[in-house]
């Protein structure tokens, strides 16, 4: 497997009142287990895939914090890309700080005010195969203006376009990735400007059968919000709620072509 470098999507962060519960949902909808961080003196569950760890879920740190999930992007310096993100109308939400024994950390917040962490491990991180069932695939922001979004993405992470999806009466859809190839990370749009949703990010784990899935969702407290629909390439999404009140998303690929 390669290991994260500058502007890679590397861990993910479930802020919410209930982990526990948390814990028992997504065990239920995407199949991660669960175990207690055993360093640092936190109170902090990891979740487990296929691949092994992947993201962690702890109660907020401030009160009035709403259940979101919160991803954490590998940079080169901590301090450099924090100052940069203020220098480029950004805001520091959380300065750098060191988290012994995972790494060092900042909490920033985009210009339209949407947050991601920006995090640099104190070992290599490898990269897991994200089209397995369990994982994270994709990453889109729906944000008030995606243009001016990406041009502060791309100076603060390296990040490229890649291509532009035309959606018709929505605007077009930019497809974006890492400076050094082609693959695609995820998305970015501008949302219609009566969407009652504010500009967030919006993550999407991998399920083999995604109405089983949502089936499961709804069963144990889930709503679906939006969906289930095919995507260009012939995948199929769908938007949810956890009993928390976190927003996320699901995926299922498109079935592989028959040979004519």
């Amino acid at each position: 497997m390669s290991t994260g470098t500058h502007g890679s999507f590397v861990w993910y962060d479930l802020l919410t009142p209930d982990p526990d519960a948390a814990a028992a949902f997504y065990r239920e909808i995407v199949g991660w287990t669960s175990q207690p961080f055993p360093e640092g003196g936190v109170a902090y569950t990891m979740f487990v895939g296929g691949q092994g760890p992947l993201a962690g879920t702890t109660k907020p740190e401030q009160a009035g914090v709403r259940p979101q999930w919160v991803a954490n992007v590998f940079v080169d310096d901590v301090d450099a890309t924090a100052a940069l993100a203020a220098k480029l109308a950004g805001r520091v939400w959380a300065p750098p700080a060191d988290y012994p024994p995972v790494g060092r950390l900042a909490v920033l917040g985009d210009p339209q005010g949407v947050p991601i962490n920006v995090f640099k491990p104190s070992r290599p991180m490898e990269m897991h195969d994200a089209t397995r069932p369990g994982e994270f695939t994709w990453r889109e922001l729906m944000t008030s203006d995606h243009e001016a979004a990406f041009g502060y993405y791309s100076q603060l992470f390296g990040w490229k376009k890649l291509r532009d999806f035309d959606m018709g009466g929505h605007g077009k859809y930019l497809l974006y990735g890492q400076g050094h190839d082609d693959r695609e990370l995820g998305g970015m749009f501008t949302k219609d400007k009566d969407a009652p949703m504010p500009p967030a990010w919006i993550y999407y784990i991998q399920v083999a059968d995604l109405d089983a899935a949502i089936a499961r969702a709804k069963g144990h407290g889930g709503t679906l919000m939006n969906g289930p629909m095919e995507v260009p390439g012939g995948a199929r999404i769908a938007h949810l709620t956890d009993p928390q009140g976190a927003f996320f998303a699901l995926h299922e690929s498109a079935a592989p072509k028959l040979a004519t």
